[in-house]
């Protein structure tokens, strides 16, 4: 039989193949990682398996490791030791990354049964016989499999190492691709993160209006206002001539992000009766280009309140006013005239033109209306939410 028919044959019933297949699996969706290391152990008719970076620092990051590895809580401190301390981890760089080796090419049996890696650590697991490989790793580090039977299983053997050494390079990239792919879910947390931390609402939609996101504002303003609706997962506006304009510049903007040429027009205001309205401004939202297929191209649709209220409390951390202070800054960054801000609190209008002097002074601000800008633009506007 030629070597490259034996090598397939080996491939597939060693159950390998299968194990390939979960692993790139598992770097698309982080959730399939547990378990992962009692499939290499079972593949390999072993009892233990552990999945680890070595890092910088005698830093160890614990990836995956079967449950008989799990120490208690209160014996956590002794296994990180441990792990630091890892004899055939020493043993193993010796020899070069990623090379497939066992516990017989590191040390003699002798030498095992005496070093205390083995008196404390691999005794009270049971595992005495290893298969593994050392490996660089993202940042630096170096990933380590390793995996372990007890005595009585009986030493790996070269089909084994082999099957091992099919193994090792998909685990190496299928590691590179989830950590690629959690760097992309960071960033994409940390986008939705400062979404959420406007006091703009934000929507995604797409070039028929279907909501693909909305930030935590966008739907405190879905639910605080009757002049927008959400009709079958589509973002509409009240009356219907309004909600006409709105999807012509809906449109508009998806035509732009598609690279053709919109009509004029971004933004409306929102009618509210008795209130002051809603402003509303739509951006387009370009595809990224990828080798798997260009993205839809969407629109972005911004809904300010410019009756929302600034965070007294906020206004207080940034400037070190009093809270009084702070209720009149607030008042004074929401546009509301001093007679107004008097009346609301109950007090003097001298008292409220005192309270002014001292923002002034704080915010470094020259005139009143310098002051009401500076205010209704300061990060006190950002949601708590």
């Amino acid at each position: 039989m030629p070597p490259e028919d034996l090598h397939a044959d080996l491939y597939e019933a060693s159950g390998v193949s299968g194990l390939i297949a979960h692993l790139y699996d598992a770097a698309l969706d982080e959730a399939l990682w547990a378990g992962t290391a009692t499939r290499i152990a079972e593949t390999f008719g072993s009892t233990s398996t552990v999945l680890k970076l070595h890092g910088d620092g005698a830093r160890v990051n614990l990836l995956e490791c079967t449950g008989n590895l799990i120490v208690s809580e209160r014996e956590q401190a002794w296994a990180d030791d441990w792990h630091r301390r890892d004899l055939w981890v020493e043993r193993s760089l010796s020899h070069g990354l990623s090379q497939i080796i066992t516990d017989e090419d590191l040390v003699t049996r002798e030498e095992q049964a005496r070093s205390g890696f083995y008196q404390e650590w691999l005794r009270r697991l049971d595992i005495h016989h290893m298969l593994g490989a050392v490996f660089p790793a993202a940042e630096g580090a170096v990933g380590v499999l390793g995996i372990h039977r007890p005595r009585e299983a009986g030493a790996y053997d070269a089909p084994e190492r082999r099957r091992a050494a099919l193994l090792l390079p998909h685990l190496q990239r299928a590691l590179r691709l989830g950590q690629r792919f959690a760097g992309r879910a960071q960033h994409h947390d940390a986008a939705v993160q400062a979404l959420d931390r406007l006091d703009t609402g934000v929507l995604m939609v797409d070039g028929a209006g279907r909501i693909l996101h909305a930030s935590a504002m966008a739907e405190r303003l879905l639910r605080e206002n009757a002049e927008l609706a959400v009709i079958q997962g589509r973002l509409a506006l009240r009356p219907p001539a309004l909600n006409d304009r709105l999807m012509a510049l809906v449109r508009g903007a998806r035509d732009t992000a598609r690279g053709q040429i919109a009509g004029p027009g971004t933004a409306l205001p929102v009618p509210r009766p008795g209130r002051t309205p809603l402003a509303l401004e739509v951006a387009p939202l370009r595809p990224s280009k990828s080798a798997f297929g260009a993205q839809r191209p969407a629109v972005l649709v911004f809904i300010r309140d410019p009756e929302a209220p600034i965070a007294v409390a906020r206004l207080r951390e940034l400037f070190g006013f009093t809270r009084t202070e702070a209720a009149v800054a607030a008042a004074l960054g929401r546009g509301a005239p001093l007679g107004e801000i008097a009346a609301d609190l109950g007090v003097g209008l001298a008292t409220v033109r005192s309270h002014l002097k001292r923002i002034l002074a704080k915010t470094g601000a020259h005139r009143q209306a310098e002051a009401a800008a500076l205010l209704a633009r300061s990060v006190a506007t950002f949601s708590r939410h």
